[in-house]
């Protein structure tokens, strides 16, 4: 009989520190579950943030790239073009070309897309702008047109801030 209770003792331990390992394991694997799915979690928070800044970004530079090109047909009509006038303009594209290519690399396609078509608008504006500034207009270029077609940037703007805002849940 002491071999069977030697047994039964030996497989009673066995048995306690084994649930105490499986239980153990089982807690480790639900822990890095949860580490994962809080990973996860914070990593699309970081992405809706950065998405969130990259869009306000664009969407200002964007109007301020579209204000200065209004200020500038307003120059053109009023005096002679300057320096400050030329740089100022300058200015505005640039941050706008930045914001964009930034864009380019984070938001989906919904946004991109009339992103892209924002972008052409303005730039396409901006050649006609800089061509009357030099007395060389296009083909069917002149003031009119350069207002008229910046009247029409700011349907694409709003296009664009649209989708950025759809794309971000805000209603």
């Amino acid at each position: 009989m002491e071999i069977g209770s030697v047994v039964i003792a030996v497989v009673g331990v066995a048995g306690t520190l084994g649930g105490a390992i499986l239980t153990q394991r089982g807690s480790e694997r639900v822990k890095r579950r949860e580490i994962e799915l809080l990973r996860g979690h914070e990593e699309m928070r970081e992405q809706l943030v950065l998405r969130r800044t990259c869009y306000v970004e664009l969407n200002r530079d964007a109007r301020q790239f579209t204000t200065a090109l209004n200020k500038h047909l307003h120059v053109m009509r009023e005096r002679t073009v300057e320096d400050a006038d030329r740089v100022a303009l300058d200015e505005a594209r640039d941050a706008q070309r930045d914001r964009y290519s930034e864009a380019q690399m984070i938001a989906p396609d919904t946004v991109l897309a009339p992103a892209s078509e924002a972008n052409q608008a303005l730039s396409r504006l901006y050649g006609q702008v800089k061509r009357l500034e030099r007395g060389e207009p296009g083909p069917g270029e002149s003031m009119e047109s350069a207002a008229r077609d910046q009247h029409r940037v700011w349907d694409h703007l709003r296009a664009m801030r649209h989708a950025m805002r759809e794309d971000l849940g805000v209603e």
